[in-house]
């Protein structure tokens, strides 16, 4: 069954995910504990319930807080975390209809996974992989995910690695939502019933 919650819950990894990208442009800095749920969530693609691909309700609270904040009436608008996340729903549906390079990505991340034994989630030569992957397949989508920053922070070769990861990140939590039933309408014409949803899930975080 797809209920409005799981909906809310992936298209929370959207948002977050996009807003990490941004964070990481614009600031080269981001919250660990929220990068390292999404960064999970690549490797969760047989999960038992929508809550588990992020490791629990947790791990997209910050992704809550920006529904609630992007899409409630009282929004404080920050237009280029939704044009990201936005952009990231449409690729998917890309991707959703090229099955080599869903396959491609695949055994990309199956490879990472081997390695996570050896390395911590976030550690560098992982993010490098996963941000390949995104360079070999994703990227080659049109129309292209720009991300806006600082040219100081996008200069930073371990940055852009993130960046890139989180965008993968972003696209399997796009997957998810697609999984759920959800769709770009909804974002638009559902905005202030997806927020009153996230209101309620952090709630009883």
């Amino acid at each position: 069954m797809k209920s409005d919650r799981d909906r809310c819950i992936a298209l929370a990894g959207v948002f977050q995910a996009a807003n990490m990208a941004a964070q990481i442009a614009e600031q080269g800095i981001v919250d660990t504990q929220s990068m390292e749920a999404s960064i999970h969530s690549l490797f969760k693609i047989d999960a038992d319930s929508v809550d588990n691909v992020y490791g629990g309700l947790q791990g997209v609270e910050s992704g809550l807080r920006l529904i609630q904040q992007q899409l409630g009436e009282k929004r404080t608008d920050n237009v280029l975390v939704t044009q990201y996340a936005i952009a990231l729903l449409h690729l998917e549906r890309k991707l959703s209809k090229n099955r080599p390079m869903q396959q491609q990505i695949q055994q990309g991340i199956r490879s990472a996974e081997g390695r996570i034994t050896h390395f911590h989630l976030l550690h560098t030569n992982i993010i490098a992989q996963l941000a390949d992957i995104y360079a070999q397949t994703i990227s080659t989508l049109k129309p292209r995910i720009m991300v806006k920053g600082e040219p100081l922070h996008l200069q930073n070769p371990d940055n852009v690695n993130r960046i890139r990861a989180l965008l993968l990140a972003g696209i399997r939590s796009a997957m998810l939502w697609r999984q759920c039933d959800g769709g770009r309408w909804q974002v638009i014409l559902g905005r202030k019933k997806m927020a009153e949803q996230a209101r309620r899930l952090l709630h009883i975080l």
